[in-house]
């Protein structure tokens, strides 16, 4: 298995634990005051949305096209 697949589903799996922390954060108390009285979360949930997000996408764009042709 070539490396930069090796990489990407690294990637992939960091993606998906920092999705999933920023899902977990949008259900506490002050995460829901905040978007409901200002129309987003706070700036730490949504990096890690956002950044989970783009590790997730590049994760998988490496695992599936990273791998040398022959």
């Amino acid at each position: 298995m070539a490396m930069s697949r090796v990489l990407g589903a690294v990637l992939l799996v960091v993606g998906i634990l920092l999705l999933v922390f920023g899902l977990n954060a949008t259900d506490k108390p002050v995460e829901e005051l905040s978007n409901t009285f200002l129309g987003h979360y706070t700036d730490e949930t949504m990096w890690y949305l956002v950044g989970g997000g783009a590790a997730a996408v590049a994760g998988i764009l490496m695992v599936l096209f990273g791998g040398k042709r022959r």
